[in-house]
């Protein structure tokens, strides 16, 4: 009993276990969250890549618009071909117009840059000169230079004539973005920083969202459990009209029909009890008259005709079977009605076998094996009738030489008294081992009947009967060929080949002088 109390402590933690690693609550929860988390990440990658095409967009229309203006009313006062000083004065006015940025004017060969020290070079790229050489309006391009971000509008220089044809003169602003740059990160830095916040509602919602609808799940779990454990009176509680609520309807309609159908059965088994042990008592007074007539006829049949005597002497037989038929009947309705208790005491095991063989003539038609000083707590006549059915059966299906071999065994939980009966008969098929404990199953088909016993055929409850006492005591019995189980088939050799033949055997819990048997 302790060996299956550890059993079961040890595997509740890991069900417990098992379903806060992968239980629905779990489950519901970290969907939430990352239900929540892609739809932040969403909604900020969105917003980041909205705003910075908006302060970007806003940056170069205003860029392309200043330019454009500052050119025009610049460009009304310069003279074309200019020189190297004049393009650097219109350079210059450029640059005023657009709060101090990098202003670079282009005329054929001639080049000058409003600020001297400033490196232009790799930031005017050659795609955005040739777009603007070869174009009729402003052209821009971003670009990165050591790292940071500019942004580069080109745009060529009309005639103001009315000639429609550039003048050759092209001029290129450079705007730092790293203003810009700096506000969309702030503005990403902002919304990853609520990211938190947002996670943590997330899993309060799915937290409270989970106990709404696992409380329901948890209540119906635990009335399954109770259900199965035997208590059909459990119901679930009703409310709402969900999915769940229609679970919860389905179980108490299934509990219901299963309550019915129990109390129904429960009935009809008790009626059924009520009525063998009615039966079996009613019997028991017509028998005895019938015993006592058949014993008188058995004893004065030799002065009967043959006819006559064969038919007393079957009388007496039937008779007699009749009777074992009706005890065994009273006995199994005294299990039945878990009426029977046991009147246990310390006892010689060898002693209580030897005398139940004995007081059946059994002695000399079975070889013994039973080891003087082994004491246990049982009741006798319980443990008489356990021999009687299992050694008689040995009997009357198998062959001799029939073997009862008593014996002590260890086990993890405890020491164990052990019992076997082993014969030479054909053994039983595995159809037969399963339901040789079964009530009124009787093996006659697969064990030839031997000629050692002529007590008639048994009424297929004696081993039924043996296996309640063995279980009465804590104990079991277990039935296997000979072949199979190594301590019979030692015993059961003889000068003829190994053994055969069935072994049935006995455990019981044992119980020494001075022990502990509460």
């Amino acid at each position: 009993m302790n060996r299956t109390g550890k059993g079961r402590r040890g595997a509740a933690p890991t069900r417990r276990s098992r379903r806060l690693v992968g239980g629905l609550r779990v489950r519901l929860v970290v969907t939430f969250v990352v239900v929540a988390l892609v739809s932040a990440v969403t909604a900020t990658a969105l917003a980041y890549r909205d705003a910075r095409t908006a302060v970007l967009q806003r940056t170069q229309n205003a860029a392309v618009d200043d330019l454009r203006e500052r050119v025009t009313a610049v460009a009304a006062d310069f003279d074309v071909p200019p020189d190297q000083q004049s393009l650097s004065r219109f350079a210059a006015k450029v640059s005023e117009g657009l709060g101090g940025n990098i202003v670079v004017a282009r005329y054929q060969d001639l080049s000058a840059v409003s600020d001297s020290l400033a490196d232009t070079t790799s930031r005017i790229t050659t795609e955005l000169r040739i777009a603007v050489t070869t174009g009729d309006q402003a052209r821009f391009q971003r670009v990165r230079w050591r790292g940071d971000p500019y942004l580069v509008v080109g745009t060529p220089v009309r005639f103001d004539d009315g000639d429609r044809r550039t003048s050759g003169l092209e001029v290129y602003a450079i705007t730092d973005l790293r203003a810009e740059r700096d506000d969309t990160a702030a503005l990403l830095d902002s919304v990853r920083a609520g990211m938190v916040p947002v996670m943590l509602l997330a899993a309060v919602l799915a937290l409270l969202a989970a106990g709404t609808v696992l409380r329901p799940v948890r209540k119906l779990g635990r009335a399954t459990r109770e259900l199965a454990a035997g208590d059909l009176g459990t119901r679930v509680a009703v409310s709402g009209h969900d999915e769940l609520a229609d679970l919860a309807r389905t179980f108490n309609e299934t509990a219901d029909a299963l309550q019915s159908s129990d109390t129904e059965l429960r009935d009809q088994e008790a009626k059924a009890r009520r009525f063998v042990a009615d039966v079996s008592h009613e019997l028991r007074t017509p028998l005895a008259a019938m015993t006592m007539v058949a014993t008188v006829l058995e004893e004065d049949a030799d002065q009967l005709p043959p006819d006559a005597a064969r038919a007393a002497r079957t009388v007496g037989a039937e008779t007699a079977r009749l009777s074992r038929l009706v005890e065994d009947l009273m006995e199994i309705s005294r299990f039945d009605a878990k009426a029977v208790r046991l009147n246990a005491a310390e006892a010689d095991l060898a002693d209580t076998v030897r005398a139940s063989l004995a007081l059946r003539g059994w002695t000399d038609r079975v070889r013994t094996d039973l080891p003087e000083g082994l004491r246990a707590v049982v009741d006798r006549r319980r443990i008489d009738v356990i021999v009687a059915n299992l050694v008689g059966n040995a009997l009357r299906h198998g062959a001799p030489p029939v073997t009862v071999t008593l014996a002590t065994a260890d086990a993890a939980d405890g020491e164990w008294v052990v019992l076997s009966v082993a014969d030479h008969g054909p053994g039983l098929p595995p159809e037969a081992r399963e339901r040789v404990f079964d009530r009124f199953y009787k093996a006659d088909a697969a064990r030839t009947r031997g000629a050692a016993d002529d007590s008639g055929q048994g009424s297929g409850l004696g081993t039924a009967i043996a296996l309640e006492n063995a279980r009465l005591h804590g104990g079991t019995i277990e039935v296997a060929d000979a072949t199979d189980a190594t301590d019979a088939a030692d015993m059961a050799d003889t000068a003829d080949g190994p053994a055969r033949g069935a072994v049935f055997t006995l455990r019981l819990p044992l119980r020494r002088t001075g022990e502990d048997t509460e």
